[in-house]
């Protein structure tokens, strides 16, 4: 069984702080190959994401790396060691992309010419793929299907008689590759043991690897649910490897931000015990760039070592009230968020940008199965509305009131840093904010008092609200400015406080 890595290092652009490599603003081209190489070499990643979705990928990553970091390299075997593993664009999603998944799968053989080169031996460098949007077993095993029969199998296509395509570009290695789904949307959440199942069945594989959104759950489906549908999905995994006697390493997709997963140099110690369970957690921008290099290895390092738990095992009874809540959360945040897509969208036009990508809808409107919304990507959304002092994660947590004292204690064994994660992110409110968006138009009185409703259901369960340090005073203060620049359209300004408010919080969103 080879190594499964315990962190890997993505390409979120969710860094404040640009870092000291970075010849611009934005991580871009060659920096990103640096990056993956600093993320290897200095921070001690096992893993690094390459990311071809939303965004103009190198597909000679591997060449590059080997090129100009070649020592490091021959002592850190890339596929045995270490392991670089492409995130695809979905092409049943991403029409326009669709010939970049094709692109993206045709260099995979590449990397093993270049990699058997390199190293004077067989190395398959590259031999796993992430697929965003799984939504079924169906999308997975066609993936994997696809490079078997139209990139490995096509050395055996005859061009003219006795001349075969093995002969002019050589044989192709790997054979085959294996596809972690990357699940994103509330009822395919739900549905994580069929996906996972039916994929074994038709594939075989002798081990799997399940990857767990939590960003976009939030977005679409407030905090509180996101944390609901992994602890759920986890259950289902760990059940489902013990049926089929084949391991399972879940992966999380976490954030700095509480919203976003809450996975920090300052708070990682808490995640590793909320998620029980996964096996990798992602290293995002801000948790590298956003804190000193010492405080990052440290926590890396950390989390590379400490011993995976089992993760909880939830009952029928349990499951079922686990979706209950999940669904009373849920019809409670919606709303309040389509009511606000303006302003969101409004501010996301003046956040620090930090990756080249193409333009993105995000899935909210899917999620409503109305299409009436559209948002920007998850950490632009919270950054835009942590800039104008209305954090995320308070949003429908006064639903909470309606759960009877089962599912309170349901709830608390399943979620037991929610507190922790709400006070967080409580010292960011702005309490002017309400009302001075609603005095300059930006937001419906109803809605407002939607939001306050929240904000005093988060005092009643003893959390502190507004902001007590200088920092989080100094945050509610640029969050006043930034909405009076808007409003009088001083939007260099706007930007200027955004930038600020950002490296306070040590995080975009």
């Amino acid at each position: 069984m080879r190594p499964i890595p315990r962190t890997m290092s993505t390409q979120h652009p969710d860094n404040a702080t640009v870092p000291e490599w970075a010849k611009g603003d934005v991580i871009e081209g060659e920096a990103e190959v640096i990056e993956a190489y600093y993320a290897f070499s200095r921070l001690n990643v096992h893993e690094v994401m390459w990311d071809a979705e939303g965004k103009d990928v190198d597909t000679h990553v591997v060449r590059k790396l080997f090129s100009s970091f070649d020592e490091y390299f021959k002592n850190n075997i890339l596929g045995e060691d270490i392991f670089l593993t492409y995130r695809l664009p979905n092409p049943k999603i991403e029409g326009a992309e669709r010939k970049v998944f094709a692109e993206t799968m045709e260099s995979i053989p590449i990397t093993f010419d270049v990699a058997e080169r390199f190293y004077g031996r067989k190395v398959v460098p590259v031999f796993e793929v992430i697929l965003p949007f799984t939504t079924n077993a169906s999308d997975i095993i066609s993936v994997a299907r696809y490079y078997e029969r139209a990139v490995a199998m096509e050395e055996n296509i005859e061009l003219q008689d006795g001349v075969y395509v093995r002969d002019l570009v050589g044989e192709i290695y790997p054979k085959r590759i294996e596809v972690i789904p990357l699940i994103e949307d509330k009822d395919s959440l739900l549905n994580t043991r069929n996906i996972i199942e039916g994929y074994y069945r038709a594939i075989k594989p002798s081990y799997m690897r399940l990857f767990i959104a939590r960003s976009d759950p939030a977005m679409n489906y407030g905090m509180l649910t996101a944390v609901l549908l992994a602890k759920y999905a986890l259950s289902e995994a760990g059940k489902l490897a013990e049926e089929l006697g084949i391991p399972i390493f879940p992966i999380i997709g976490v954030g700095s931000l509480p919203f976003r997963g809450h996975l920090s140099p300052e708070n990682y110690q808490r995640v590793m015990e909320e998620y029980e369970g996964v096996y990798t957690f992602t290293i995002q921008s801000a948790f590298k760039y956003d804190y000193s290099e010492e405080q990052v290895k440290g926590a890396i390092s950390h989390i590379n070592r400490e011993e995976v738990k089992e993760p909880r095992i939830l009952g029928e009874e349990e499951k079922k009230v686990t979706r209950d809540i999940i669904e009373t959360y849920t019809l409670s945040y919606q709303p309040v968020i389509e009511s606000l897509a303006n302003l969101i969208n409004t501010v996301a036009l003046h956040l620090p940008r930090r990756r080249a990508r193409k333009l993105h809808i995000s899935l909210f409107g899917y999620a409503r199965s109305t299409g009436k919304v559209m948002l920007p990507r998850a950490i632009t959304f919270v950054g835009s509305l942590y800039s104008v002092g209305l954090p995320p994660e308070v949003i429908g947590i006064s639903s909470l009131g309606k759960l009877n004292e089962m599912q309170w204690n349901i709830l608390e064994e399943n979620y037991k840093f929610l507190k922790n994660d709400l006070q967080k992110a409580s010292e960011f409110i702005n309490p002017e904010g309400l009302s001075t968006l609603v005095s300059y138009g930006y937001l419906d009185a109803e809605i407002s008092k939607k939001l306050e409703e929240d904000i005093k259901y988060l005092e009643s369960m003893g959390v502190k609200i507004g902001p007590r340090s200088y920092e989080t005073k100094k945050h509610a203060l640029l969050s006043q400015l930034l909405m009076l620049s808007l409003k009088e359209k001083k939007y260099n300004e706007v930007k200027q406080y955004a930038r600020e408010m950002a490296v306070i919080r040590k995080s975009i969103g």
